[in-house]
């Protein structure tokens, strides 16, 4: 032990042990707590409300045998990812504020959100092809077969998303080297380059799905109106009709999802260590902040779930028999 020699305390010449204050034994240097700031608060609040909508609708997928077909796995396997999304933003604020941190809670907290992000963005994708297969398909798509080709692709899906999220906790991280850390400690400036770069490519591929669903719409609209003589067989049908209901929510669903998607995937490639964290955090809140959305989007607007929750909710009512929302066609 190296002591200071000018300490006043104890003299070296005079052969007796050194004396210390008694508050000063087998002390150790106790972490301080940042301050709680509004950005913690919102960061806790957010986490709760993620995961708190989402457990309503994975509960209810689960446990209403009705809801088995391809979309509703799909849906299932979105709000799943979304409320593990919730989740790791929760014990990051605890992690933060609460419980002193190391090594291995960030790569806890950051593999978490890299598995339910992902997962959360190829389960869209899968929702998209659902969609584009039940234009293209619509008198297969929803057999035993398909449900059962679903389970198989969520199955895949969770288990890349398992394989990609433990990258940090398998040795892949930037804590013994801070150079190559990322915008997002503690994850890699490879690591995060090469999981954006897959992020946009299943934007990409989203987009096309999408795109691929409107043409499909349009052309069984055309035909439709064509047969039942409502216009002549040369004049597009989808022109007077492109404002219309479906396509408004198209271009709304598209809008939240390259909106929160795109900023993130762009600066986990154009960004470094050295780049100022607000501009990480500006983009990272839009990403999990689609965890948040996609329940109302896509779970909580399909009429089967909002039945069986209006159920659930208001059992006399749905008993009466002029409540004609709970009745099923």
């Amino acid at each position: 032990m190296i002591l200071n020699a000018s300490d006043p305390a104890w003299d070296e010449s005079s052969g007796e042990d050194p004396i210390f204050p008694v508050d000063q034994l087998g002390s150790t240097p106790q972490y301080e707590f940042p301050p709680l700031t509004m950005w913690g608060v919102a960061l806790c609040v957010s986490g709760t409300l993620i995961a708190g909508e989402n457990a309503i609708v994975v509960t209810t997928i689960l446990a209403t045998p009705s809801l088995r077909a391809p979309v509703f796995l799909l849906l299932a396997s979105l709000g799943l990812a979304d409320l593990l999304a919730g989740v790791a933003l929760i014990l990051h604020f605890l992690f933060l504020f609460c419980v002193e941190p190391s090594d291995w809670s960030e790569l806890l907290t950051s593999g978490l959100l890299v598995t339910s992000l992902t997962a959360s963005l190829c389960s869209l994708m899968g929702v998209a092809l659902d969609r584009y297969l039940s234009l293209s398909h619509a008198l297969t798509y929803g057999s035993s077969q398909s449900r059962r080709r679903a389970a198989i692709l969520l199955l895949l899906v969770w288990f890349g998303a398992c394989i990609i999220g433990a990258g940090p906790a398998m040795g892949w991280h930037c804590l013994e080297e801070p150079n190559s850390c990322s915008v997002a400690r503690p994850l890699t400036r490879t690591y995060l380059s090469l999981l954006c770069g897959g992020f946009l490519i299943v934007v990409i591929v989203t987009l096309q799905l999408y795109a691929g669903i409107c043409q499909v719409a349009r052309r069984h609209a055309h035909a439709i109106a064509t047969q039942r003589h409502f216009l002549p067989s040369n004049q597009s049908y989808a022109s007077k009709h492109s404002s219309g209901r479906g396509f408004s929510r198209l271009i709304l669903i598209l809008s939240v999802f390259v909106g929160c998607w795109m900023p993130f995937s762009l600066w986990g490639l154009l960004g470094d260590a050295s780049s100022p964290p607000l501009y990480t955090y500006a983009t990272l809140v839009p990403a999990a902040g689609s965890s948040l959305l996609n329940p109302i989007l896509y779970s909580l607007r399909n009429k089967d779930i909002r039945k069986v929750l209006f159920h659930a909710c208001c059992p006399k009512q749905c008993s009466r028999p002029d409540i004609k929302f709970c009745t099923r066609s």
